[in-house]
C-alpha cells in the first residue's frame, strides 16, 4: 500500500483521482472529516470514504470500477419468478435510518469481493451513519426498502448526484431481498434517465446482477458526463411499478 495524500482539514479540495493508480486498491488520501460538503466534493471526483472504526479517514478510488448502467440490470429466472409471488413491497426514503443500521451490523467484505455483501459492514461507524443521514435530509442520499409486511426484510442506500447513483451498502434478511431492492433502483433510475449506478468494487453478487468493472479513467469521464444533469434532491418515491414489486 502506497503512502495516502493527507488531506488539509482547513480545505475541502482532493488530489486527482488518477494518482490512486500509485495503490493497487485504490487508495487515494487520509484524513479531512466526513462533513457534507466534503463527502459531496469527494463523490464529485469518484472518490469515496472507506476505513476502519478507530483508524484514519481512508478515502479511495479504486481501479477497475464495478459500475451498472441501469438499463442492463439482469433479472434472472429466479429473481423473476419471486417477484411473481408477490411478497414483499418496495419502497424508497420511507426507512433510511434503519436502512443504514442494517447495512452497519454486517462484516465488511475485503477487496476481493469474496463474500456476497461486499459493499456492507463494520466500516460504516457512528460517524459515518451521522454523516449519511444528514445527507439523507439534504435531499441527496437515498434508501430503498423491501418490507415483508411491516417487517424490513432488506434493502440499499447511496447518493444520487447529476445522472449518477452511487451504490453504498446494501443487506438482506431474507432471501435475495437486497436484489430485488437493486433490481427495483435500477428499474427506477432508468425511467429517470440516469447514467450510471457506481457499485464501487468489483463482486460477483453485483455482476450477477449486469454490473461490470470499467477502467477508473473511463469510469471518471462518464462521472463528468453524467454530473451535467440536475441532481434530482429531495424524498424519492417510485413513479413506476417495477417488476419487483
Amino acid at each position: 500500500m502506497s503512502r495516502p495524500v493527507w488531506l488539509d482539514p482547513d480545505n475541502l479540495g482532493f488530489p486527482s483521482p488518477v494518482l490512486a493508480a500509485r495503490d493497487p486498491e485504490g487508495l487515494l488520501a487520509a484524513g479531512g472529516d466526513l462533513r457534507p460538503e466534503r463527502l459531496l466534493a469527494a463523490y464529485r471526483r469518484g472518490i469515496f470514504p472507506w476505513y476502519e472504526d478507530g483508524g484514519p479517514l481512508l478515502w479511495w478510488s479504486p481501479d477497475p470500477r464495478m459500475v451498472l448502467h441501469p438499463a442492463d440490470v439482469h433479472v434472472s429466472r429466479s429473481m423473476a419468478r419471486l417477484a411473481r409471488q408477490n411478497r414483499y413491497q418496495l419502497t424508497m426514503d420511507r426507512a433510511f435510518p434503519a436502512v443504514i443500521d442494517q447495512c452497519s451490523a454486517l462484516r465488511r467484505a475485503p477487496l476481493d469481493g469474496s463474500v456476497e455483501e461486499a459493499v456492507s459492514g463494520t466500516w460504516i461507524t457512528a460517524d459515518m451513519i451521522a454523516a449519511y443521514t444528514t445527507l439523507h435530509h439534504l435531499g441527496y442520499a437515498h434508501s430503498v426498502e423491501v418490507w415483508d409486511g411491516e417487517q424490513l426484510a432488506g434493502g440499499l442506500y447511496g447518493i444520487s448526484l447529476g445522472g449518477l447513483f452511487f451504490g453504498e451498502s446494501m443487506f438482506s434478511l431474507q432471501p435475495n431481498t437486497s436484489k430485488l431492492a437493486f433490481i427495483a433502483l435500477a428499474e427506477q433510475l432508468q425511467q429517470w434517465h440516469f447514467s450510471l449506478i457506481d457499485c464501487q468494487l468489483p463482486t460477483d453478487h453485483l455482476h450477477s446482477l449486469g454490473a461490470v468493472p470499467i477502467p477508473r479513467l473511463r469510469f471518471l469521464q462518464a462521472l463528468e458526463i453524467g454530473l451535467k444533469e440536475e441532481t434530482r434532491r429531495g424524498a424519492w418515491t417510485f413513479d413506476i411499478v417495477p417488476a419487483t414489486r
